[in-house]
C-alpha cells in the first residue's frame, strides 16, 4: 500500500475531522503528497500538509480543494450524536447533500482519476443478521436513521453516476462501523457513543449517566483500522462496489463501558441507565467478509487497546483538569 501512495497528490477534504485527521497522518506515512481543506484549522500539524481553507457548501472552493490531484478522500461531512439525530434530522440533508454533489463535479471537472466516499451503515435495513452489501434497498432503514441514511444513499447514486459518464471517473463508496479513535468529537451535544461514555468516565462522573439500557449491540471499528481499509479500497477497487468496513465482533453499551470502567480503575462506578434519552438501533451487526475477499482487510486492534489508545490521546490532548 505505501508504494501506491508513495509521490501521490491525494486530497482529504474534511482534514480537521476525526477521520480525516487519521487519515492525514496514514497518508503522510505512506510517502503521500498530502493536501487537507477544511472550513476549519487542522489538527494535525505537519510542514508536509497543504492546508486549503475551503467551504464545500461553495462551488469555487470544491474546485480550489481538488485542482491538481490524483486521488480525493471526501471525509467532510456534517455529522452528530443520537439526541441531534432524533431531534433535528433534516440538519443531515441539505449540507450534505451540497457537499458531496459539488465535490463530485469539481472532481470530475478536474480530472480526479478516483473519489473515495465514505457511507454509513445506517443504508441497511433493521435486520438480525449481519448486514452485507447487498442488502442495501432504496428507502428500506431503520425509522430513525429515514433522513440520514436517504442522504447517503442518495450520495452514493451520485458517486455511480461519475462511473457511468462519458470518460468516466471512478468512485469508490466505503460502508463503516461506528468508528471511535483519537481526534474523536469529546463535545457533549455531538459525540457519539464512545467519546461521550469515555469522557464520563476519565472525568469520573459520579453517577456516570448511560442513555437507554446499555443493550445496544453494535460494530465498533478502531478509526486506524477504517482508515487502512480505506486507503486499501482507493487503491484496489476499480469498479462501483460498496463494501463494508467492520470487525465482524459486535458488543453492546455495556461491554464498551466495562472496558472503560476496567481501564480507568473506576469499577465501583454508579451506572444510571437512562432509558428516556434518545438512541438509535437496537441491534446492528455487519459483515465483513467482502472487504477480505476483495480488499485483504481485515480490522486488526482489539477493543480493549483502541479504548487505551483513545483515553490516553484524550488525556493528553484533550482533558484540561
Amino acid at each position: 500500500m505505501a508504494d501506491f501512495y508513495k509521490n501521490k497528490k491525494v486530497l482529504v477534504a474534511g482534514g480537521a475531522g476525526f477521520i480525516g485527521s487519521n487519515l492525514i497522518l496514514k497518508l503522510l506515512e505512506a510517502g503521500a503528497i498530502v493536501r487537507a481543506s477544511d472550513i476549519r484549522e487542522l489538527q494535525i500539524k505537519d510542514k508536509n500538509i497543504e492546508y486549503i481553507k475551503a467551504d464545500f457548501a461553495k462551488k469555487e472552493d470544491c474546485q480550489k480543494a481538488v485542482d491538481g490531484m490524483d486521488y480525493v478522500f471526501m471525509a467532510a461531512a456534517n455529522t452528530s450524536g443520537a439526541a441531534v439525530m432524533e431531534k433535528t434530522p433534516l440538519v443531515h440533508v441539505t449540507p450534505n447533500i451540497i457537499m458531496n454533489s459539488q465535490m463530485l463535479e469539481a472532481s470530475y471537472g478536474a480530472g480526479v482519476k478516483k473519489f473515495l466516499f465514505i457511507s454509513s451503515n445506517t443504508v441497511y435495513p433493521d435486520l438480525d443478521r449481519p448486514v452485507n452489501e447487498s442488502d442495501m434497498k432504496y428507502g428500506d432503514v431503520f425509522y430513525k436513521y429515514y433522513f440520514v441514511a436517504w442522504m447517503k444513499q442518495f450520495s452514493e447514486v451520485l458517486c455511480q453516476m461519475y462511473t457511468k459518464v462519458k470518460n468516466p471517473m471512478k468512485t469508490v463508496v466505503v460502508r463503516p462501523a461506528n468508528s471511535y479513535g483519537p481526534y474523536s468529537d469529546f463535545e457533549w451535544e455531538t459525540s457519539h457513543v464512545i467519546p461521550a461514555l469515555l469522557r464520563k468516565v476519565v472525568e469520573k462522573h459520579n453517577p456516570i449517566e448511560v442513555w437507554g439500557d446499555g443493550e445496544d449491540i453494535k460494530d465498533f471499528i478502531f478509526v486506524e483500522d477504517l482508515v487502512d481499509g480505506m486507503m486499501l479500497a482507493m487503491e484496489k477497487i476499480e469498479d462501483f462496489d460498496p463494501v463494508n468496513l467492520a470487525t465482524g465482533k459486535p458488543c453492546t453499551v455495556k461491554e464498551i463501558l466495562g472496558h472503560l470502567l476496567k481501564l480507568e480503575n473506576y469499577q465501583d462506578a454508579k451506572i444510571n441507565f437512562d432509558a428516556s434519552k434518545p438512541t438509535m438501533i437496537k441491534k446492528r451487526l455487519i459483515d465483513p467478509v467482502k472487504a477480505k475477499e476483495l480488499l485483504g482487510f481485515e480490522a486488526s486492534t482489539p477493543l480493549e487497546v483502541g479504548l487505551k489508545k483513545t483515553i490516553d490521546w484524550y488525556k493528553s490532548t484533550v482533558k484540561t483538569v
